[in-house]
């Protein structure tokens, strides 16, 4: 599986933006995937860390949003099938979520409870413009902010 993921990992990187893209998407959806490795070989190649950023940022905001799709056809046993959330905890996200509305869509992209976000986002039909927009700002806070760790680590180490 290892050299799986190594392959995927220098086919996207060898894409570039659009595989930086394809990645994030990958990531932000179902899939089980470390865009940010895509991310940090396409910026150490050279490539515009801006560039690479929005393109990580967009993908992994429409990924986000399959998940809002999903919840919003209501499905939850595909949710349960396909995403592997289970009923409970997307009950449990839109008893929090009530009242707050498609701004808490910025917080998608914390690890184990994003997606159940988007999720129960959809169930709620909560306004699309403003879910994708506030999901896109977390995204992309959170792609600077790792770049500019790892870019710390980078110049520490050497």
């Amino acid at each position: 599986m290892d050299a799986f993921v190594d392959t995927l990992i220098q086919l996207l990187t060898d894409w570039g933006y659009f595989g930086l893209f394809v990645s994030a998407l990958l990531a932000g959806s179902i899939v089980p995937f470390s865009s940010e490795l895509v991310l940090a070989a396409l910026v150490k190649l050279g490539l515009n860390p801006t560039l690479c950023i929005l393109s990580a940022a967009l993908g992994n905001t429409v990924g986000g949003m399959t998940c809002y799709y999903m919840g919003r056809l209501g499905r939850i046993d595909w949710i349960e099938k396909y995403f592997k959330v289970k009923q409970e905890k997307v009950e449990r996200m839109q008893r929090f979520l009530q009242g707050k509305g498609a701004l808490m869509a910025f917080f998608a992209f914390l690890p184990f409870v994003g997606e159940a976000i988007a999720i129960a986002l959809g169930f709620m039909r909560s306004n699309l413009v403003l879910t994708t927009t506030s999901m896109f700002a977390g995204k992309l806070l959170r792609y600077v902010a790792m770049l500019w760790a790892l870019q710390g680590a980078l110049t520490a180490i050497g």
